[in-house]
């Protein structure tokens, strides 16, 4: 009898250990350093009540991670939306106490991060770049190419893009940022890039499509990822324009941006069944039918960084 209570004595405090353990552990992905969400050309954080990062940062929320949306310019240089993101940065540590917070940028969201990782490491545990220019965009570039400098076209180019951001402003609420369509498209070409490259190189890869650096010199990890699949829902009426967008391209691209530009750091995938607005769960979710929920990918990249201890 004596043993039969010790047994059940042991049980009990074998089941209480347990529940302590699962009930003190961390959430699937809370991570230690808020993560900052990075909006690329065109973005916005928040979109009349759409997200830009569709339904992202909730479910990223949901199991444990401190996150917050950045709101900068939707045209301007790598640099100067660079000092916009620098600025919330600070903020976002002065809210949460952190030492660091983890940068995920999308397109041209990858350089704007790096630009802070560059010039305030002390700031940055890692960026992750999602379908980023690293090493520019043929679209830009034909787009900058076909446009000629100084025109009349190119002063039609302006306008328009100048109305879009202004109605995006509104939109979102940040209608007093500074737009510069002509400054974010150089800045998209592949000229604009491997000069942006040159002042801030970390986690760029050396060779034309490999891995750069996992943790460069600065102290900050560097991660990517990308899809290489331009047509992946017939429900998804944005899938034609990328379609026709990527075949401009020589190589497997996303729709605006090729397979090996999207390079940075560790590269964890560059062939998901995604073009450039699945990567962000856009256009309302739809995506394709036999490719991982996007929202799942953010969710295994917040654990990874926990892992990491970032």
């Amino acid at each position: 009898m004596k043993a039969f209570f010790t047994l059940i004595l042991c049980s009990v405090i074998a089941w209480n250990a347990q529940a302590i353990s699962f009930w003190s552990s961390k959430g699937y992905t809370e991570t230690k350093y808020p993560i900052v969400l990075v909006h690329g050309l065109f973005g916005f954080d928040s979109l009349a009540g759409f997200d830009y990062f569709y339904g992202i940062p909730q479910t990223l929320s949901k199991s444990g991670a401190k996150v917050y949306v950045a709101q900068i310019s939707a045209t301007n240089s790598s640099e100067v939306r660079g000092e916009q993101l620098l600025a919330q940065v600070e903020n976002v540590l002065a809210i949460t106490g952190a030492d660091k917070v983890n940068l995920i940028g999308h397109s041209h969201g990858a350089p704007t991060a790096r630009y802070v990782a560059s010039v305030a490491p002390q700031m940055v545990a890692s960026v992750t770049s999602i379908g980023g220019v690293n090493k520019g965009s043929k679209v830009a570039d034909i787009v900058r190419n076909t446009v000629p400098e100084d025109s009349v076209s190119e002063a039609i180019a302006v306008e328009l893009a100048g109305a879009l951001t202004t109605i995006i402003g509104v939109l979102s609420g940040g209608s007093d940022l500074p737009q510069d369509g002509l400054s974010s498209l150089q800045a998209l070409t592949t000229e604009g890039s491997l000069a942006f490259n040159e002042h801030y190189p970390e986690g760029v890869p050396r060779s034309s499509c490999g891995d750069g650096e996992w943790q460069a010199a600065n102290g900050v990890y560097y991660y990517s990822w990308t899809g290489t699949s331009t047509y992946t829902n017939v429900l998804d009426p944005a899938d034609p324009a990328m379609f026709i967008l990527g075949l401009t391209f020589d190589e497997p691209n996303d729709g605006l941006v090729g397979r090996c530009s999207t390079h940075l750091g560790r590269v964890i995938r560059d062939d998901y069944k995604m073009n450039h607005l699945d990567e962000i769960n856009g256009l309302l979710g739809i995506h394709h039918l036999f490719e991982t929920d996007p929202k799942t990918l953010y969710r295994q990249h917040a654990n990874r960084l926990q892992q990491q201890g970032l």
